[in-house]
């Protein structure tokens, strides 16, 4: 198998490195995340300009193009460089309205492309604990009553597609956030991103897809958004990675470099084994998401999940080791880099649910 990218991929991962080495220095995200939005709007405008929020989709699907492996490339450099635009809720909506494939769907998938909308999901519950299958939102006539839970993007949405029970089981709705019946909470997550959980009281609500139609679209929607997170926290374990080598080869101790020390080196290859690891199951998820048996692509997508949370927090705990008590401060991004990788592990499911998914798939498709 040939595992290395296309010209156009490379292309892709360049323009947005560059982009986050020019707008997105160390001082340029703390003033982000201390402000009251945690996130400046005119990035998601150049976000839209250069393409990125269209790479991801096929061009039948209103897109440039592309597929999960340029939404993984765009979310590596993203994580690499701790940006905090929800891009993964962008990548669920998409394919949310892809799946979906009628009119409505096609032309809210060209506002979102151009960036002069932007819809954010709404699929998860606290009772599920990350598990989107878990709902007991439900719609009654045309109206929505429950509650969301870890809702990002949400200030800045003008929709939301939120899942609830019907009459003929999960179905799909497009709900105005700043509508009758719709009480936000917003707060700060570990990582500095900022959710709100939604409560409906008889919110109106717009129906978009039900059924089994509703469910295949929530199942392939969050198998993209989970590729994409995947490699959002393979570009921050690479940091973590290169950043601590960088540091043992300065820092002194005894006289030599620590990176001097064969203990320190035997640790530094524990976590280059993780990292690689995390990318080659990656790979072999995108490598899933092209094929046609959805038991297949779960069983790749969950698997790279629990790679990526197991190895991604050995990664950035070893990382705050090695550089010792300045690993845990606020000034140096090893923390919020262990941070952020904290509250992947437990996105749309921890480590405990994606190795039942796993297994359940497996079982299934034997």
């Amino acid at each position: 198998m040939d595992f290395a990218y296309t010209s156009e991929q490379e292309a892709l991962r360049d323009s947005v490195r560059r982009f986050a080495e020019r707008e997105y220095g160390w001082e340029d995200r703390f003033r982000l995340i201390r402000s009251p939005v945690g996130v400046a709007p005119a990035h998601w405008a150049t976000f839209a300009e250069l393409g990125w929020l269209g790479a991801g989709l096929s061009e039948a699907a209103g897109g440039f193009g592309g597929s999960a492996t340029e939404n993984a490339l765009i979310a590596e450099e993203l994580g690499r460089a701790l940006i905090t635009e929800p891009f993964v809720a962008h990548v669920i909506a998409t394919q949310l309205l892809t799946a979906i494939g009628d009119a409505a769907a096609s032309d809210l998938i060209a506002a979102l492309v151009m960036g002069e909308q932007r819809i954010v999901p709404a699929l998860q519950e606290a009772e599920g604990r990350g598990d989107w299958r878990i709902v007991s939102t439900r719609c009654d006539g045309a109206t929505l009553t429950g509650a969301k839970s870890l809702v990002e993007g949400v200030n800045f949405a003008d929709r939301l597609i939120v899942s609830a029970l019907s009459d003929d089981g999960i179905a799909l709705y497009l709900v105005d956030p700043k509508g009758a019946g719709i009480t936000l909470s917003p707060y700060r997550t570990l990582d500095n991103r900022r959710v709100a959980d939604i409560r409906f009281a008889n919110a109106p609500a717009q129906l978009l897809a039900d059924g089994e139609k509703a469910e295949a679209a929530i199942d392939s929607a969050i198998d993209h958004g989970l590729v994409t997170l995947c490699g959002e926290a393979l570009g921050i374990m690479d940091a973590a990675l290169w950043a601590t080598r960088d540091y043992l080869k300065v820092r002194k101790q005894f006289g030599t470099a620590l990176g001097n020390f064969q203990v320190l080196q035997h640790r530094m290859a524990d976590m280059l084994i993780e990292t690689e690891m995390s990318r080659s199951l990656l790979l072999h998820a995108l490598g899933a998401m092209e094929g046609d048996d959805p038991l297949v692509r779960a069983a790749a997508v969950s698997a790279a999940k629990v790679q990526a949370s197991t190895g991604g927090l050995f990664v950035t705990r070893q990382a705050i080791q090695l550089h010792g008590g300045i690993g845990v401060t606020e000034e140096l991004n090893i923390s919020h880099l262990y941070r952020r990788l904290y509250v992947i592990a437990r996105q749309f499911g921890d480590e405990e649910l994606h190795i039942a998914r796993f297994a359940d798939a497996t079982d299934c498709a034997a």
